[in-house]
């Protein structure tokens, strides 16, 4: 087992890598048709899976897989998400399961097994914790004893986040600081090798009035020894500027997400029809550094 919990090697991957964050939210329809012809289905979807890890393997710091893309292909699909979980740890790579989990007691620490170890093992996981902290304790616990880590829900990148998250309460903070608070309470005594604790927060990168982009900075500043995973770049309208607000002053602290721009870049090439699964992989790996570029050379808040 590693001896460093999964946000510290996540840490030193932003480093060697950059920002990106690339999501295997992978569709049978994102996939080429020649391919996709040829292999059929959920196959195809596994071998374009393990075509884009290879090609972006060393430019991008991690990789997010949604469950639910998977779910609705049946067992076949799962079958495929645990076969993507399992290759990248093969290459050495970094796992996130966006799986958004949110229960308390046994039933959280049956899924924490579930995810943290087995067929459907990963080095990070995503989690809502509107249950209340009782929903997140079994998941800090399996975290301790297998190096593991989660990202907590706290201001998403979707316009509905304002129904809750985006709420003040009587005391002025916003729905989201007092998750915000409470997690960095919980974990202020956990001893890492990087700046940041176990557990990080999902920030969404959707700040494009001034307002948002007030928030970002303030969030940034008032939780900076948490790791944020970052998504809302690309398809749902975030850009490099709104990412790197979202980062510390050294580019570090975060990673930022993008899943159907990078899987689907190939649909902008110059032959789209004739395109095939090694072609798209390499279509990715562009679209990969061209993020991670774009990242870097955009400015950083002021503190």
């Amino acid at each position: 087992m590693n001896a460093e919990f999964s946000i510290d090697r996540l840490y030193r991957a932003v480093a060697e890598k950059g920002n990106v964050c690339v999501g295997l939210d992978t569709l049978p329809e994102y996939v080429p048709e020649q391919s996709l012809r040829r292999i059929g289905g959920t196959g195809a979807v596994l071998q374009y899976n393990e075509a884009v890890v290879d090609a972006t393997f060393d430019v991008c710091a991690c990789y997010k897989i949604q469950i639910a893309c998977y779910e609705a292909q049946g067992l076949a699909g799962l079958d495929v998400y645990s076969k993507t979980l399992g290759y990248i740890k093969k290459r050495g790579g970094i796992s996130i399961a966006d799986i958004k989990r949110s229960d308390i007691a046994d039933t959280a620490a049956q899924y924490a097994k579930a995810h943290f170890s087995g067929d459907f093992e990963a080095d990070i996981v995503t989690l809502n914790p509107y249950m209340g902290m009782d929903s997140i304790e079994p998941w800090l616990c399996e975290s301790r004893k297998k190096k593991k880590g989660a990202f907590v829900l706290l201001r998403t990148s979707n316009k509905g986040y304002r129904d809750f998250e985006g709420q003040r309460t009587e005391t002025g903070r916003y729905l989201y600081e007092l998750v915000g608070d409470r997690l960095l309470e919980v974990i202020s005594n956990e001893t890492t090798n990087s700046p940041y604790g176990i557990f990080g927060l999902v920030v969404g990168a959707e700040s494009k009035t001034g307002y948002e982009r007030e928030q970002a900075r303030v969030i940034r500043k008032k939780y900076g020894s948490l790791f944020f995973l970052i998504p809302g770049y690309g398809t749902q309208g975030g850009g490099a500027e709104e990412a790197a607000l979202l980062l510390n002053s050294d580019k570090n602290g975060g990673v930022v997400n993008a899943s159907r721009s990078i899987l689907k870049s190939w649909c902008l090439s110059d032959d789209p029809k004739n395109a095939v699964i090694e072609t798209a992989a390499e279509s990715a790996r562009n679209a990969v550094i061209a993020m991670r570029d774009a990242i870097f050379s955009a400015p950083t808040p002021v503190f």
